[in-house]
């Protein structure tokens, strides 16, 4: 018995290793998959980041290099 992947958006089987969209079945299961990441719908969980300017750690207190 051989395993067959289902498409995580439609839940249709991907069919094979010669499939370009694994793990999706098609181009357009693709490209809504896409579309969840540009527009924040998938997130990964992490501390919050705060609302200033994010600190990088080359300047110091008085903001000089």
């Amino acid at each position: 018995m051989e395993f067959t992947p289902r498409c995580p958006i439609c839940r249709s089987l991907a069919q094979g290793d010669a499939n370009p969209y694994r793990p999706f079945c098609s181009e357009r299961c693709q490209l809504v998959d896409l579309g969840g990441w540009t527009t924040e719908r998938y997130r990964i969980p992490g501390p919050s980041v705060g609302d200033g300017a994010e600190d990088d750690g080359d300047a110091t207190e008085d903001g000089s290099q």
